[in-house]
């Protein structure tokens, strides 16, 4: 029976980063030089993007290879500083094999107002995300970074950086930008309802459960329960 490779092949690795880099820059995720992204190639070896470079206009030969401990092993430009986090997530999390690091402007503003994103407002993003806490507000590219993330890499998918961005990972590339993509999608739903409609029917617990349920029947482990609502108010009138 054919068993998947757990680590992505170096070469793929850096094809999709490239293609996942102009998706975050052209969905507006990131701005210049902003973000980074990095993928586990090896028990011991990372491929990820390089600092100063935009994330729109990235080629293979610009990615860098490091060691675990956050050593150059190949390429040309520089390792970006906030590889550190990168580095983190992957001790702290055998699962994670992948790593995205952006600014989505609406889940950003959050993470400046200090709002975590744990309402259960969305089916979808219960199960393919669960909640986002904040991690407290560190220098980026400092030590601080990984040590303010750490009690968060086991146990959720995405976390918001105090007056940063987001970081999510997964089990590849994909995922990883997936969770992205959902975290920026469940913000701006939840600053619509929350902020401008000024009214949310959140999910019941006994929804919320169901979902949970198929999560775990996925093998999806992480993420966290959601506040929920005692009663089902999405039933409508004649339920």
């Amino acid at each position: 029976m054919y068993e998947r490779p757990k680590y992505m092949p170096e070469f793929m690795a850096k094809k999709m980063i490239c293609e996942i880099g102009k998706r975050m820059y052209d969905r507006s995720f990131v701005a210049a030089n902003d973000g980074n992204i990095s993928v586990r190639t090896g028990k011991d070896t990372v491929i990820c993007t390089p600092t100063g470079v935009s994330k729109g206009f990235m080629t293979p030969d610009m990615l860098v290879k490091t060691n675990l401990k956050g050593e150059k092993i190949a390429g040309t430009l520089k390792v970006s500083s906030e590889i550190k986090m990168h580095l983190r997530v992957y001790h702290e999390n055998s699962a994670a094999l992948a790593i995205t690091h952006a600014h989505p402007p609406v889940a950003t503003s959050f993470a400046i107002a200090g709002i975590q994103l744990d309402k259960a407002l969305l089916p979808e993003a219960v199960v393919m995300l669960g909640t986002v806490p904040i991690a407290p507000y560190a220098t980026p590219g400092t030590e601080e970074v990984p040590d303010s993330i750490a009690p968060y890499c086991k146990d959720y998918n995405a976390v918001l950086l105090a007056n940063h961005g987001a970081l999510t990972w997964g089990s590849d590339l994909t995922e990883a930008f997936h969770r992205m993509e959902s975290l920026e999608h469940y913000a701006t739903i939840m600053m619509y309802t929350s902020n401008i409609i000024g009214k949310t029917n959140e999910l019941s617990c006994s929804q919320v459960d169901r979902l949970i349920e198929i999560r775990n029947n996925m093998g999806i482990t992480a993420g966290g329960v959601p506040v929920c609502s005692a009663k089902e108010t999405n039933k409508g009138p004649f339920s």
